[in-house]
């Protein structure tokens, strides 16, 4: 199935027969996994003697599901992951489809962290249009980054000047296959979500950041269009399904 968009007054030829899922999903007992908890649960739901489960004589299968957005699976949050009284996922993300950029990148190693710095960026993204979401895989990209324990890792983060140059080239939408954008542990002073979002100036409520995204390495770097879809939760974060077409 093919399909013809306009996005700013521009006609764009789209292969959806294609789809290119870019999520982690969350399963029981197993999966990905971060910040210390411990594994999502789906398991039946018991009321009594009642087990929700065909094979233990139900006639339904009544799941109940044990998850934290942040820790399981690919999530997208809003500004209210790091501020009080600010709108949720579900009132903030009410556009769905956007111009994306993907770009592979190799952190840097400075003693015992790999970081994303502006320069790596820049290098990376040079003759390349930015688009408003802008999506980064990370390398070594193995299958492992769809079960690994996050959890005391050290993970590859990105500078607070490094976000603000993709801030400074109006990327609203960004994802990436880590955990967080932020260093594991920093003592709470979550520079890259501050700097992304302005809280020290214009906040930019509508920008959202995608994590623990995975990129296929037979996916190759450039333009796509996004469909960015989420959950129904009003919660700073919620579960996510980002989905990539090809331009025809």
């Amino acid at each position: 199935m093919k399909a013809v968009i306009e996005i700013d007054q521009q006609k764009f030829h789209i292969d959806l027969s294609k789809p290119i899922d870019i999520s982690i999903p969350i399963r029981n007992n197993e999966g990905v996994n971060a910040w210390y908890v411990d594994h999502s649960k789906i398991e039946p739901q018991q009321l009594g003697d009642w087990v929700g489960s065909t094979e233990k004589g139900a006639a339904v299968n009544f799941n109940q599901i044990q998850f934290n957005p942040h820790s399981h699976g690919t999530h997208t949050e809003s500004i209210g992951h790091i501020l009080s009284n600010a709108p949720s996922i579900n009132k903030v993300l009410n556009e769905y489809f956007f111009r994306a950029t993907l770009i592979t990148i190799s952190p840097i190693q400075q003693g015992d962290d790999f970081k994303i710095t502006k320069e790596v960026l820049e290098k990376a993204l040079v003759n390349t249009i930015i688009h408003e979401a802008l999506i980064i895989r990370l390398t070594p990209n193995t299958e492992k980054k769809k079960a690994i324990d996050y959890s005391n890792t050290n993970w590859p983060y990105f500078t607070k000047e490094a976000i603000q140059f993709i801030v400074d080239h109006n990327v609203l939408h960004l994802l990436v296959d880590t955990p967080s954008i932020d260093k594991e542990n920093d003592e709470g002073k979550l520079e890259a979500h501050h700097t992304f979002w302005q809280t020290d100036r214009k906040t930019r409520i509508e920008a959202t950041i995608t994590e623990l995204a995975f990129i296929p390495n037979e996916v190759e770097d450039g333009n796509y269009l996004l469909n960015l879809q989420v959950a129904a939760f009003e919660n700073n974060a919620a579960p996510s399904r980002p989905i990539l077409f090809n331009f025809i």
